[in-house]
């Protein structure tokens, strides 16, 4: 289908009060149990974003334009990646080259058995996510870095609704997703910020990742309209339709995806 082509559910649905309650009660519901995730350790946290990558390259799969058999190919190679990132598989030093290189490996499988190259990169927009939260929840501070790097894109789509909602004016990328505008951008930036600031002054954020978070900010709503442009491209308003109000798991995880990979980088590179 071509970028042209009309999206199957209007917008309007998401205007009404209801809906938006939903979404309310829905997303406290996710960040709390997120929340929850991250506290119970390295292993739960990594089901859980095991079960979330399944249900992404699902999704992924079916904007992709995959059959059943291809979708369920998709989930098979991106879960042997997904398994050497558990916890107790190998030390931290080790699992994520030894786990990229899997990652790789999986995504030219799919490529050469299916001859499709956006299925293929699923497995790198699905997995290279997973692979940056639970390596920086294993760490000793893990759970403020790995809390942080969450939480930011949380903020941002946050302050970015309301702040659209509010204040409204010029939309930001129009052709792709006419309801985000620059005014929501910023309010998202904003929010972002003074929750880093919030972790940095009480939490002992180190200061690199808290000056990074406003660029961070701006990555997750890239991710946002990368995924919009998707669904523009696949004719859906929606990824899937398992979470209420929200639509499917990409869309309430597309800003985590660019995101958590640079944040992982920043936590490891070198700051004097």
């Amino acid at each position: 289908m071509t970028p042209e082509a009309p999206l199957r559910t209007p917008d309007a649905k998401f205007r009404t009060p209801s809906n938006l309650r939903l979404r309310m009660i829905a997303s406290i519901a996710m960040i709390s149990v997120a929340i929850a995730a991250l506290l119970m350790g390295d292993i739960v946290f990594w089901l859980l974003t095991v079960v979330a990558a399944l249900f992404m390259m699902a999704e992924w799969a079916e904007l992709s334009g995959a059959t059943p058999r291809e979708k369920r190919m998709g989930q098979f190679a991106l879960s042997v990646p997904l398994a050497t990132m558990a916890p107790t598989w190998l030390i931290i030093e080790a699992r994520p080259f030894f786990t990229l290189g899997l990652i790789a490996a999986a995504t030219f499988f799919l490529l050469i058995t299916t001859n499709k190259r956006q299925l293929g990169l699923g497995v790198v927009y699905c997995g290279v996510p997973v692979l940056a939260l639970v390596t920086l929840r294993a760490l000793p501070n893990g759970l403020l870095l790995a809390l942080w790097a969450l939480a930011l894109v949380w903020a941002t789509d946050i302050g970015a609704f309301f702040a659209g909602r509010t204040i409204g004016g010029p939309k930001l990328a129009p052709a792709i997703s006419p309801a985000k505008t620059w005014s929501g951008l910023f309010g998202g930036i904003l929010l972002a910020t003074l929750l880093a600031f919030g972790l940095y002054a009480s939490d002992g954020l180190p200061l690199h990742l808290f000056l990074a978070t406003p660029f961070l900010a701006v990555l997750a709503q890239g991710g946002d309209l990368f995924e919009s442009a998707l669904k523009r491209r696949a004719g859906v308003k929606d990824s899937g339709g398992v979470l209420p109000g929200h639509g499917g798991v990409l869309d309430r995880l597309d800003g985590v995806v660019p995101v958590a990979p640079v944040a992982a980088l920043l936590v490891f590179l070198p700051f004097s």
